[in-house]
């Protein structure tokens, strides 16, 4: 007890100068950070800031950043530009020679500062929020605020070449659409960018600071102490950027954003607020963005054919007009499509007139979108021209005599108050659905009566012979029962209407088409296609698909494929000509595509280029998305594999064969069903009695954009070795262990675009993970594919069928 009481009281008085030495914001070599729900923070001496781990709204998804810790909702003021966020488990080190390094739970590396020349001897988190590595004599090795995101903070400058990247919404970080730079000729612009490149539009702000507007341009933004932010120019002057009384810096925090909307805002925050205290702007420039951001290129601020609007807090506001709606449900600064088809030949199908009606809008314009100009011309011309007009979208009439003629998509739109009297006819279809000409319909029977009587009528009046009525009233009836008899023994057949615009051929047809079925192109499981041609106002090469009708399914795969593709039209679909549905005879035809199956191009002896496939998983990734999000009727494919993609003769993808296919109403997001598809591309769902959604085609997907990529199949268990026999595993412990040379075979073409490969590969390891909610939808998948989005790091896919 003598022993064990003096060093208690040691320790109760080490405990608070270890706080204290834990508090002062200095971080030695080789202390680390681990990203966990209760992982603590380097703070700085004061607690005003903290770097560390935040986490995100994505499960297990982790920033590596910095932000205000005295402020409930932690507001990040720096964060690491990583490709993805960190999963959990990752780690940030401090290490002497790459100071900060952030490893992946697998150890590998997602994250280092620029190169750092020096040793580094510690790390300090100051209470002006910027972090620091700093070598044996002080001297600062890197830092955060030479390195910004989309926040400056008080004593923080930028100088020539600095910039500003606003993030991608207010929750997600990827690289955003505008920029804040300080450029070479002194000048301080706002611009756009064009994702997913850094190439700028033409600047919707200028702080006039250049060499050719002033002989002193600026040569620094400077944000001082007092919260004055400026551009200091050459000769020392100072140019505001507001001429705003500021609050005292001691009682508020404050920074300066540039919000992913595109406007630069200086921001207080009380510090001695309770947890209702909110950031309040102070100003912002440019004063009104939707009128000020018009680009010749790009959008604007929001998406194509939207409406921007500017909120009492000088923020954009962006809506969809009557008839559109976002192209994104989930982003509301995005694009607006129309809910109705538009076009010449669309609207020649229609039958009737008053196709459109006008939605008329005042002080709203869209300055980049026009075809036509048309002065002197009145108001009521303009909205005549426009109706009549297949190509208008938007008819503007403004100053009294000017009509201009607009054309989708519409960009940089705005409501903008300047534009005095100016109306915006904007057309939007009446009926949204379009009436095409019917060609098989069946002749009504009360017309089919009258008709026959018709005849009967003139056979007795030209006849003259009681004889002949009675032959031609006998072989009326034997004919009348003969057809009675047939329709009797004909299954019944519920199409949906739309296979009514698909051409009806007699099976006599089909056999003169394919010169008696000579040619054979394929053969499955239902049946065999062969080669033929049709007229159609020109001979057309097509593929007749012959059912099998000792097939038991041979039915239900007719009805699928007629109603299936019957209400689609897309490129990246096969387009069906027609159907033959007589007797025992069930035939599709489809237009013919003379480069085959991507299976016999992927996995013959010459390997395609790697362009070609790229397109090719474009193309098939667009396919899917429109079944899955733009019909009307959800389609989920369930057998999506490479010999059912067909290629044009431009090698663009065709998806095909949808005899195993399911339909949902749109919004029913599930069904229980029997196991459908192709071994080695059936999701794992199929097998575990779990709800079927489109999910399932995206996990199909994913092992057929793994073939693509390496142009193998994905089970070859005979002429491989064992660990590479599955490419789904293989193609993951390639990725892990960082050796995508070897999943393409040391290929120089692929491995010259690694960026893109190692992209590719992680877009199929998400498409194949084995918990379907963790795939992405097709509409994500396009957009990692094209690059519009990051793609983050995919877990491991196998949580199922693999222990460790």
């Amino acid at each position: 007890m003598d022993f064990v009481l003096p060093h208690l009281l040691f320790l109760l008085i080490l405990l608070p100068i270890i706080s204290i030495a834990q508090n002062n914001g200095n971080v030695t070599i080789g202390n680390s950070l681990t990203a966990t729900d209760n992982s603590i923070p380097w703070l700085s001496p004061s607690g005003d800031f903290a770097f560390g781990f935040h986490p995100l709204d994505q499960a297990d998804l982790f920033l590596l950043s910095i932000w205000f810790d005295k402020i409930p909702d932690k507001t990040i003021v720096w964060y690491a530009k990583l490709d993805n966020p960190a999963p959990r488990g990752s780690k940030v080190e401090l290490t002497a020679d790459d100071g900060l390094v952030l490893t992946g739970p697998q150890g590998d590396e997602l994250w280092r500062p620029d190169s750092i020349i020096g040793t580094v001897a510690n790390g300090v988190m100051s209470n002006t929020g910027n972090f620091v590595l700093q070598d044996s004599n002080f001297s600062k090795l890197w830092e955060s605020f030479n390195n910004p995101t989309d926040t400056l903070l008080p004593s923080q400058n930028m100088d020539i070449g600095g910039m500003l990247s606003s993030r991608q919404s207010e929750t997600h970080f990827p690289k955003g659409r505008f920029q804040l730079r300080l450029i070479g000729d002194g000048n301080l612009v706002l611009n756009t960018i064009n994702l997913p490149t850094n190439n700028p539009s033409e600047a919707y702000y200028t702080s006039g600071t250049s060499d050719s507007v002033t002989s002193n341009p600026g040569k620094q933004l400077v944000f001082n102490q007092s919260g004055d932010i400026y551009i200091l120019r050459d000769n020392n002057q100072k140019l505001s950027l507001r001429q705003v009384k500021l609050e005292s810096a001691a009682e508020f925090y404050l920074r300066a954003t540039l919000n992913f909307d595109g406007v630069f805002t200086l921001y207080s925050y009380p510090k001695n607020s309770n947890a209702n205290g909110s950031w309040t702007p102070i100003w912002s420039v440019p004063d009104n963005i939707c009128v000020e951001n018009v680009v010749l290129t790009g959008s604007g601020t929001c998406g194509y054919n939207s409406i921007c609007t500017l909120g009492s807090d000088q923020r954009p506001i962006c809506t969809c007009p009557k008839g559109y709606s976002l192209l994104d449900p989930n982003d509301q600064y995005g694009s607006c499509k129309p809910d109705f088809i538009q076009g010449c030949e669309e609207d020649k199908l229609s039958t009737g007139k008053d196709l459109y009606s006008f939605q008329v809008l005042t002080n709203t314009y869209w300055p980049n979108s026009d075809y036509a100009f048309l002065k002197p011309y009145t108001e009521d011309q303009c909205s005549k021209s426009c109706m009549e007009d297949c190509m208008c979208a938007v008819a503007v009439f403004r100053d009294g005599d000017s009509c201009f003629k607009k054309k989708l998509p519409l960009s940089n739109g705005r409501v903008d108050n300047s534009i005095t009297g100016g109306k915006a006819y904007m057309k939007i279809r009446n009926n949204t659905s379009i009436t095409l000409p019917n060609r098989c319909l069946p002749i009504p029977e009360t017309k089919k009566k009258n008709h026959d009587n018709l005849i009967l009528l003139w056979s007795v009046l030209f006849a003259g012979s009681l004889f002949v009525n009675i032959i031609l009233i006998v072989a009326i009836c034997v004919g009348a029962f003969f057809i009675y008899h047939k329709k009797l023994n004909r299954p019944t057949r519920n199409f949906n209407a739309m296979e009514v615009n698909l051409r009806c051929f007699t099976y006599q047809e089909l056999v003169e088409a394919t010169d008696g079925f000579k040619e054979e192109l394929g053969k499955g499981a239902f049946g065999v296609v062969y080669k033929g041609t049709i007229e159609m106002g020109s001979t057309v090469p097509v593929a007749v698909k012959k059912l099998n009708s000792s097939f038991q399914d041979y039915e239900r795969e007719f009805k699928t494929e007629v109603n299936v593709i019957g209400q689609t039209h897309h490129k990246n679909l096969v387009r069906q000509r027609g159907f033959c549905d007589e007797g025992l005879h069930r035939l599709l035809v489809y237009e013919f595509l003379s480069n085959g199956t991507l299976a016999s191009f992927l996995f013959g002896d010459l390997k395609p280029s790697w362009n070609q496939r790229i397109q090719i998983a474009v193309g098939i990734a667009r396919g899917l998305l429109y079944l899955h999000e733009e019909c009307n009727t959800q389609i989920i494919h369930c057998d999506i594999k490479p010999q059912n993609i067909l290629l044009d003769d431009n090698y663009n993808a065709r998806i095909s064969d949808f005899g195993l296919a399911k339909l949902l109403i749109m919004n029913q997001s599930k069904t229980h069903t029997n196991i459908r598809g192709t071994k080695g591309y059936v999701a794992p769902e199929w097998f575990r009695n779990m709800p079927i959604t489109p999910k399932v085609d995206v996990y199909s997907y994913g092992v057929m954009l793994l073939e693509i990529i390496c142009c193998r199949k994905s089970v070859e268990m005979e002429t491989i070795e064992e660990e590479k026999a599955i490419l789904t595993d293989w193609a993951y412990d390639c990725y892990r262990e960082e050796a995508l040379d070897a999943l393409v075979e040391y290929n120089v073409e692929e491995l010259d675009d690694k960026g893109k490969l190692e992209r590719y590969v992680m877009v199929a390891i998400w498409c194949i993970q084995e918990d379907p909610s963790l795939r992405p939808t097709m509409r994500r998948v396009t957009q990692m594919l094209e690059g519009v989005v990051e793609v983050l790091v995919p877990p491991c896919p196998f949580l199922f069928s693999r222990t460790g």
